[in-house]
């Protein structure tokens, strides 16, 4: 087959897709260090993301501060709260410091002869409580082990100074050490545990928090030296007299006491010192101050107290104190409880406020990014619709239509916005407005066209027609052999020219008008394609299956397949043959023409095959290839599956038919005539030995006329064409009306009981085939008894029929500037609906 491919099938709707294709610019890749390439979603990522960086950082700034502020009260909190177990470590340590003193003193009083087992069960209990105190202390601080270095340099400095008093101990029961080492232990102890105290400080932002710690610690003090006095008075009273270290000693402490007392009273709140003087007006702390005032010295030796009530008004004095100093702190924890918890809450707020603004900015940002990027995406989908889908129906529409050229609408903008976007929008929509515009012009500039095309092909039909009746009247005439076979010649290329005409209405997208009413067997219709081509005796039908072709199709069926039998014998060797088989295959029928010929390369293969499976658009291209064109948009018209496959010396045309093509068999009909035309050497060889009459319409041959044992058919119709009759010049097959199979009624042709249709359209209806419920004047079957007829005068018939037919003709070819299609189920171009 020499038939290639169309290089201009892009205009045929190849586009549908399922989805888009979104690559709308492969030629050029993106580059993220360009700006310009960046997507919007990007742009607008950016737009969005600088700024809030920005408050981030800002924000983290101000955070930060506010936790570390939080951070540090909290730590300041937890270090005034573990102040309770450092008094309480610091109480029992002044009682068991001042009672160590007095056991000193008694000891050192009577000499090696003291009890000492007196010594340590008094003072045991007081070691207990006092290591207990500390177990205590040591729990509580516990979590304190991440706060600031002084703190903890303070608290290591207490353990130690406590694990020195544990050492001590033992010194104390046997008195080896002198009563000062022993006690400097206890004092320094103490003085770490007070140090310790005085430890928290919340910073210069807060003074209130500072002067709170201030009094507690000032407090602390005041007892501390309390506790020193008690401790002094009772070891003279143990001793039963006073030194002149303990009288100066004394003096110095009393002094510090009141020292420490004011500067307590300056700290103090107005209800703490309230609270004070109602503890310093207690019965209790009136006796042990009392006491204390007959220790002083009033001109003459102090008086030495008694042991006994010396200790137990001072223990009273001293519990007071505690409890005091215990409310004191309590106020303090109370205080700095309070300013961590609004730290606490003021940074959460804060947080939760900078959480907040940037939550809200970035949900704004994000719907502004998001309407933005959905406008585009959009407008980029509508598009890409409009580029792939909608313009290409619109051109399909407009391409296919058959009638006047439809309105195409549409569609508004998907974008309603009023910004830049929506002008966007509405400027896509006018382009594509102005795209149909121009289709539309494109689409009746193409039908007047066509309809040009189908004017020039009528009036060329009409003249071959004229071409072939005056063929006929010379081949009739003619007696010479070598002049009959000169217009036998010229007879074919008339049918050819007249299949030309055809491939001019295909290619304006227009049904061929010669119609058949009634199932013709498949291997006439090869025999008349075989009939259309100029090499028509290089064909051999080597099988074909008793099948039978619908009557409206076998026109088109019989132009399908001289196209490919003509391209199988134009691109052959002419010492070649062309094989023709034909066999049911499923529910339809497949038809084999083989050659053996030049063949195509694969890629030329591949080309036409893809022609034959989509109808390419008429243009330049198509014309030069008329054949291939021909045969895609026929298949295309009844869904008949053409493909190209290459052979061992040439090509194979595969021709696959439809169930909706077959036919059951009609029931007896006429074999076909033989023709009237022949062309064979033993005709011509005999007509040169002795003249023939050659056979005259309106009369039948004369029988001496030797025929040849394999008639080979110069046109179509002498295949198709019953032999009951000779064929009217106004009701052949290759006219409008074809041969009537049914019977009349007293000479008045009765229409057929089963109507002829061509097929179905997509909505299930039939489609009705122009004429063809029309009679003619032939019958179906020859009559057993052939009735009794006259015969008409020759020139009389022959000249009234031709002068019929030719005003037919000249009529059609007038009335033919819009070819009425039938709607619905007759593919037009391209072989669409």
């Amino acid at each position: 087959m020499g038939a290639g491919s169309d290089r201009a099938r892009g205009a045929v709707s190849s586009h549908r897709r399922r989805r888009f294709d979104v690559r709308v610019v492969p030629h050029r890749r993106r580059s993220p260090f360009r700006l310009r390439d960046w997507r919007m979603r990007t742009k607008l990522a950016t737009v969005l993301v600088v700024p809030s960086v920005a408050f981030l950082v800002l924000a983290g700034v101000q955070t930060g501060a506010l936790v570390n502020q939080t951070t540090a009260l909290s730590d300041f909190a937890q270090q005034v709260g573990i102040g309770r177990e450092i008094t309480a470590a610091v109480h029992r340590l002044q009682q068991e410091r001042d009672r160590v003193a007095g056991e000193l003193a008694e000891l050192r009083r009577v000499g090696a002869g003291g009890d000492r087992d007196v010594t340590i069960a008094a003072l045991k209990p007081l070691e207990t409580a006092t290591d207990q105190a500390m177990r205590e202390l040591r729990q509580a601080a516990q979590p304190l082990t991440d706060a600031d270095a002084s703190w903890r340099v303070a608290y290591s400095e207490a353990l130690e100074a406590y694990d020195q008093v544990v050492y001590i101990r033992a010194a104390v029961p046997p008195a080896v050490l002198g009563s000062d080492t022993i006690l400097s232990n206890y004092h320094r102890a103490i003085d770490v545990l007070l140090n310790l105290l005085a430890e928290p400080s919340p910073g210069d932002d807060h003074p209130a928090l500072s002067d709170a710690v201030l009094r507690y610690v000032q407090l602390a003090r005041v007892k501390e030296l309390s506790s020193r006095v008690r401790a002094e008075l009772y070891a003279a009273a143990r001793a039963g007299r006073y030194d002149v270290e303990d009288q100066v000693a004394l003096s110095d402490l009393r002094a510090q006491q009141l020292t420490a007392l004011g500067a307590f009273r300056v700290a103090a709140t107005a209800e703490q010192i309230r609270r004070y003087d109602q503890t310093s007006v207690d019965p209790e702390f009136l006796t042990a101050t009392r006491l204390e005032e007959r220790s002083l010295p009033s001109g003459g030796e102090p008086e030495v107290l008694p042991a006994p009530d010396w200790w137990a008004a001072s223990e009273d004095r001293q519990e007071l104190l505690r409890q005091f100093e215990v409310s004191v702190l309590d106020d303090a924890v109370r205080q700095a409880d309070g300013a961590s918890a609004g730290q606490l809450r003021t940074t959460l707020l804060v947080a939760g406020a900078i959480v907040t603004v940037l939550l809200f900015a970035l949900l704004i940002s994000v719907l502004v990014g998001r309407s933005v990027a959905r406008s585009m995406r959009l407008l980029r989908s509508q598009a890409l619709r409009i580029a792939q889908v909608e313009l290409p129906d619109a051109l399909d529409r407009l391409r296919t239509v058959s009638g006047g050229v439809p309105a195409i609408d549409v569609a508004p903008a998907v974008v309603r916005s009023l910004d830049e976007i929506g002008e966007l929008a509405e400027a896509f929509v006018a382009v594509h407005r102005s795209a149909v515009s121009v289709a539309v012009e494109q689409a009746t500039m193409r039908r007047n066209v066509n309809g040009m095309f189908v004017n020039l092909a009528r009036r060329s039909q009409v003249l071959v027609e004229r071409q072939l009746e005056l063929l006929d009247d010379l081949e009739r005439e003619e007696s010479d052999p070598d002049q009959l076979e000169n217009l036998f010649k010229l007879d074919h290329l008339a049918a050819r020219m007249r299949r030309n005409d055809e491939s001019l209405l295909v290619l304006a997208g227009t049904e061929s008008t010669r119609r058949w009413n009634r199932p013709v067997r498949l291997a006439v219709v090869l025999l008349a394609a075989g009939a259309e081509i100029e090499q028509y005796q290089r064909v051999r039908h080597e099988s074909v299956a008793e099948l039978h072709v619908v009557g409206h199709a076998v026109g088109e069926l019989v132009h399908l397949l001289a196209e490919l039998l003509e391209n199988a014998t134009a691109f052959s060797r002419p010492d070649t043959v062309v094989r023709v088989t034909a066999r049911p295959e499923g529910h339809g029928a497949v038809v084999e023409i083989d050659d053996r010929g030049l063949g195509m390369s694969p890629t030329a293969l591949a080309e036409a095959n893809a022609v034959l499976a989509t109808p390419p658009a008429a243009d330049v291209a198509a014309v030069e290839r008329m054949g291939l064109f021909v045969v895609s948009h026929l298949a295309a018209r009844h869904k008949i599956e053409v493909r190209l496959h290459a052979g061992g010396d040439g090509l194979t045309a595969r021709i696959r038919l439809p169930r909706e093509l077959l036919a059951a068999d009609p029931g007896p009909e006429l074999d076909p005539p033989g023709a009237s035309r022949m062309l064979t050497g033993v005709i011509a060889a005999a007509n040169r030995a002795r003249p023939v009459e050659l056979p005259v319409a309106g009369r039948r041959p004369d029988p001496a006329v030797p025929r040849s044992a394999r008639p080979v058919p110069v046109r179509a119709e002498d295949v198709l064409a019953p032999a009951a009759a000779p064929v009217p010049a106004d009701g052949g097959w290759w006219t409008r009306h074809g041969p009537a199979t049914t019977p009349s009624v007293d000479g008045i042709p009765v229409p057929p009981a089963v109507p002829v249709t061509g097929g179905t359209n997509a909505r299930g209806l039939p489609v009705r085939v122009p004429m063809a419920q029309l009679s003619a004047v032939t019958r179906s079957a020859r009559p057993e008894q052939p009735p009794t007829r006259h015969e008409p005068d020759p020139d009389a018939v022959g000249g009234m029929l031709s002068r019929l037919y030719s005003g037919v003709r000249r009529a059609e070819a007038e009335e033919t500037r819009e070819i009425p299609m039938p709607r619905g189920g007759v593919p037009s171009e391209g072989g669409r609906q």
